[in-house]
């Protein structure tokens, strides 16, 4: 295999030898979620005991697609710069049918950004370099070979028994995340199950290694001549890896099909020949469901332990990422300044707003894909016709809605209907450049009174950041008005935007969000 999975340390943990005083935070699953959770809170000045059952990076690539908003999360982290100095950055996708091309587009056609609009990284990567960061942070404690067996609540902590090569012990926290994935046993152990839909579709997924000469791009086949009647889709991945995925169909056999004889003569035919190795493959079902709600008092539920979704769009880690965005200032602002529990409450009220439109996105893409007979293969069909030659038709076409962030339903915000849209409430604040910096880098961790061409209003320990115009903020920021402010929550998410203000408005609403209404 390309990549070398060299085991973590494990280190027996003193609550083997005597009680350990309660925790912060106890995060179950060191995969990119809880390793994210744990660097974002300690980046607030929380610590957290993170457990995994396992001692060693997740095999396989798994997730592979990085989109520009987890990229600038994962550069919050502080490994945002070897994510894309690894990975196989891209931005053009290619949607085939048969053998045309029906079209292409363009994810980032802008510049001015510092991270690209999508990065392709094997996960085993992303995960190893949040490991090292985990590892380096004095407020991190990373337990490896620490499987949680049992559960249970009080009014104030939740409770995990914990099984080790060395025996058992206990531990107790303010909170849990279960950020312990699609299967999560903590799940199971308090008995919550998803709602929504599971289809009736199995694709492959194959990892190959190859010397080929195949462009940084997405390339997606409806009915290929060489998988005759299904879809296909290829990505590029770092270290001469090919990520195809081959729908197989329901009837399909998951046994049969993992056979290495089964799977060898399908990549042959999608990449014309037999020069190269199997490195990972997998039989997958589509699922688009999620929990009810994300928080259950002392627990809380991250990533795919609250919502899973069909690969087609990356949509899973990245929303994973963007639930890590919404919780850790918050659950930071209830332990570090007694802020109201109402947060974790607009923490349950966004990931649900925003796992339901993934969800939605992931069901439609579904059904596009594999569409029943009837009026849903004739609308596919008809759609995929025009789309070569009626630029109309091109949005109806679905291969995956690549994931972006969602924009909160910020209702109450103050707003400014002159100034543009890509940067009213609820959206992430658009990046641009400033000198030698950029403008997300200034606006992380703390709520910032962003002003352009203005003067920030006086508020007492408010941090500010005064900006003069330039092309790219008037553009992003202003639109028709001719100075615009900002209130910049921690997440980098726009919560209310004036053109001018009193202290006394901000303040309004500064309280009005800390004390979890707005």
């Amino acid at each position: 295999m390309p990549y070398d999975y060299k085991p973590f340390d494990y280190v027996a943990p003193p609550g083997l030898s005597g009680p350990e005083a309660r925790h912060k935070v106890i995060i179950v699953g060191a995969g990119p979620i809880g390793l994210a959770a744990a660097i974002e809170l300690a980046n607030h000045g929380v610590g957290s005991v993170i457990l995994d059952d396992n001692n060693v990076v997740s095999v396989g690539s798994r997730a592979i697609c990085w989109s520009k908003r987890s990229l600038e999360i994962l550069d919050r982290l502080g490994v945002g710069d070897a994510c894309v100095q690894k990975g196989v950055t891209w931005k053009v996708g290619r949607t085939r049918h048969g053998a045309r091309e029906v079209f292409n587009f363009d994810l980032l056609p802008e510049d001015g950004h510092k991270m690209p609009a999508f990065v392709n990284l094997q996960q085993y990567y992303v995960e190893e370099y949040l490991v090292e960061a985990a590892l380096a942070h004095p407020l991190i404690d990373l337990r490896f070979k620490n499987k949680v067996t049992g559960l249970s609540q009080t009014d104030d902590c939740a409770v995990v028994q914990i099984e080790t090569p060395d025996g058992e012990y206990a531990l107790e926290a303010d909170y849990l995340l279960a950020c312990d994935g699609a299967r999560s046993p903590i799940r199971q152990m308090m008995g919550l199950d998803f709602e929504g839909e599971l289809f009736e579709e199995r694709f492959l997924i194959a990892d190959i290694e190859m010397q080929a000469d195949f462009p940084s791009e997405r390339w997606f086949w409806f009915e290929p001549e060489f998988h005759a009647g299904q879809s296909a889709l290829l990505h590029k991945q770092p270290d001469n890896i090919y990520r195809i995925d081959l729908q197989l169909g329901w009837e399909a056999d998951p046994e049969e099909e993992r056979k290495p004889e089964r799977i060898i003569p399908r990549i042959e035919k999608a990449v014309g020949h037999s020069d190269f190795k199997l490195d990972w493959t997998s039989i997958y079902t589509f699922q688009c469901r999620r929990l009810e709600k994300f928080v259950h008092d002392r627990v809380i539920f991250v990533g795919d332990s609250a919502h899973v979704v069909s690969p087609f769009g990356a949509r899973g880690g990245n929303g994973g990422l963007q639930d890590v965005d919404a919780l850790g200032w918050r659950l930071a602002a209830i332990i570090n300044d007694g802020a109201s529990p109402e947060l974790l409450e607009r923490y349950d009220a966004e990931r649900t707003y925003g796992s339901d439109e993934n969800l939605t996105n992931s069901s439609r893409t579904t059904r596009f894909m594999s569409p029943r007979a009837g009026a849903e293969r004739w609308f596919r069909d008809a759609v995929l016709a025009l789309s070569e030659h009626a630029p109309f038709a091109r949005p109806m076409v679905n291969s995956g809605r690549l994931s972006l962030p969602c924009c909160y339903p910020l209702d109450a915000a103050p707003n400014v209907a002159a100034m543009p849209d890509v940067s009213r409430p609820g959206k992430v604040a658009p990046d641009a450049p400033l000198g030698n910096e950029w403008l997300l880098q200034k606006l992380a961790g703390q709520f910032t009174l962003l002003a352009i061409g203005c003067k920030a209003p006086e508020v007492d320990g408010q941090n500010t950041l005064a900006l003069e115009v330039t092309p790219e903020l008037s553009a992003r920021y202003l639109g028709q008005a001719t100075a615009g402010l900002y209130l910049i929550r921690p997440d980098q998410i726009i919560a209310a935007r004036w053109e001018t203000a009193e202290p006394a408005q901000v303040i309004d609403h500064l309280t009005a969000i800390k004390e979890g209404r707005a």
